[in-house]
């Protein structure tokens, strides 16, 4: 068997392949994937310099396994791994402890004008009374992320005697394991903290999380960190912040682009930077080396999986037999989060008629409904594990009744002591439906965009919300009505071609008619 490795690692970590009769082909120094030959390698390690692409893999026939040592799995293509049998693992302990002390360090270091300090020093200038720093103790610190890193962090700043803010959407409170923590809203969070310290991956709802209307919330007195990912502080509104006295500083240890080698924001007042150094320890670097070739040697010569991001299957025809399904299952997962106005508490699945593999159905949902919360980490093997560390309790069952559908997937949400069903179904193996929506009967192809609206059962309705789409030239693609019985509440999925402005969407919401307006997108 014979390993690629694209990225440096340690020595003594090859050696762990090595000794079991594994082939090490180190391509380190390769800057481009597209130039190596992949046709008989059963492994491939790499770190974050390397972009594993659906079209490497294809070319990779023997490939069974991509180790990423380190977290992030950005640069890997793991669905179409996933579709050709690929299993991905990663290191997801290893560079905690590094990535927390580093955060700690900046903290410290930006309190006390380090930075501002060495460079006055090194052009020859004393300047004790312009650096005069401030103290952590009696200060709050507030926490945007309550994963593994943000929760070690707090724990480290802890004894400084600091009050802590916690922020994360999908941490139960009651379910947290630190109760001096008081989680709040982001925007109290931000009101209220000194210091603020980024932990959330990147996703599509985290991108400028941190925008110039954010920043504001802040006090003059505030500074910023981010050892999570670039881009979640939009760098633009960073340098103004920083510069028109918004905020007092921040400490960058990611950026929107890497590396970094011509920014603004180098010259902006009282900003730290580091070149991406969270995981840049010995011992992180050991760590992540020694676990991802431990890890590909157990699962190549013993098919033992650690830390795995996706699912292995080797019957490859079953998994392309479910795939309509999955997708379906899916979509209704991104449906059902996208709606949720909260922490869940519950998620119940059940299958009936022909489609009996509820697990796969189950990790599918889970998938689509956890994407948008923590990233591309969460896939078909960690997604169980993912939504009950979060306090998601799970209900699957297949269902033997008789139904009037070939094929029906049932998915309930519930929290705050509220629940949403929805149904759906397969139409001759292709055509993917939803059917039923909080008690109202739908059809409905469950992609791209639409407005979610509930109004009174009043008429006037559909004319009033289509002259508000026609004034601001959003053309209607279709428009799904329903109501229950003996009920004056009526639902419209109305399809849109682009997507409502928010403030359509709170123009809509303000009618006399209309109860709520919600924008969805489904792929």
């Amino acid at each position: 068997m014979k390993v690629l490795v694209t990225d440096p690692i340690s020595d003594e970590s090859k050696q762990i392949l090595t000794d079991a009769d594994i082939k090490v082909e180190d391509a380190s120094g390769e800057k481009s994937s597209s130039k190596l030959d992949l046709s008989d390698i059963d492994g491939w390690i790499v770190r974050s310099g390397t972009t594993v692409t659906a079209e490497n893999i294809e070319q990779a026939e023997n490939l069974r396994v991509i180790g990423r040592a380190g977290v992030g799995v950005d640069n890997i293509d793991i669905h179409a791994a996933t579709m050709n049998g690929v299993l991905v693992m990663n290191t997801p302990d290893a560079n905690t402890i590094s990535a927390t002390e580093h955060t700690v360090a900046l903290i410290l270091a930006l309190a006390r004008n380090v930075h501002e300090g060495y460079h006055s020093m090194i052009h020859g200038k004393w300047e004790r009374e312009k650096l005069i720093g401030t103290e952590l103790r009696n200060k709050t610190i507030g926490v945007v992320g309550l994963g593994k890193i943000g929760t070690e962090v707090i724990k480290r700043l802890h004894p400084f005697k600091i009050n802590v803010l916690g922020f994360d959407p999908y941490i139960n409170k009651n379910n947290y394991e630190l109760d001096y923590v008081e989680i709040v809203e982001l925007d109290n969070l931000c009101k209220k903290s000194d210091i603020i310290t980024i932990h959330v991956p990147k996703t599509d709802s985290t991108v400028g999380l941190f925008d110039l209307d954010r920043l504001k919330m802040m006090k003059p007195t505030a500074q910023i960190v981010n050892c999570a990912r670039g881009g979640i502080i939009n760098e633009d509104a960073l340098l103004v912040a920083l510069n028109d006295g918004i905020i007092s500083g921040a400490a960058l240890d990611v950026f929107e682009s890497e590396p970094v080698t011509d920014s603004p924001l180098v010259k902006a007042n009282n900003i730290l930077f580091t070149p991406h150094l969270g995981a840049s320890t010995v011992e992180a670097k050991q760590g992540v080396s020694t676990a991802v070739c431990e890890q590909v040697r157990d699962y190549l010569v013993n098919e033992t999986i650690g830390n795995a991001l996706n699912l292995h299957i080797s019957d490859m025809d079953l998994l392309k037999s479910l795939e309509p399904y999955l997708k379906l299952a899916e979509q209704l997962g991104t449906l059902h989060q996208q709606i949720a106005s909260g922490p869940v508490d519950s998620v119940s699945i059940s299958t009936a008629g022909t489609l009996k593999e509820i697990n796969v159905i189950t990790l599918a949902f889970l998938k689509g409904f956890l994407n948008e919360i923590h990233g591309s980490t969460v896939n078909y093997i960690n997604a169980s594990a993912v939504a009950e560390s979060t306090g998601i309790q799970i209900e699957e069952t297949y269902s033997h009744k008789k139904i009037d559908y070939s094929n029906l997937i049932i998915t309930t949400v519930s929290l705050n002591g509220e629940s949403l069903t929805i149904w759906g179904s397969l139409f001759g193996e292709a055509l993917p439906r939803i059917i039923f929506f909080d008690g109202f009967h739908l059809d409905l192809n469950p992609v791209g965009q639409f407005l979610l609206i509930y109004n009174k059962d009043v008429p006037g309705v559909v004319g009033k919300v289509g002259t508000l789409l026609g004034e601001i030239n959003v053309n209607i693609a279709g428009y799904q009505l329903g109501r229950k019985e003996k009920s004056d509440i009526a639902i419209g999925l109305i399809r849109v071609d682009s997507d409502p402005s928010p403030e359509l969407i709170e123009k809509i919401a303000s009618l006399d008619e209309v109860i709520s307006a919600k924008f969805i997108a489904l792929e």
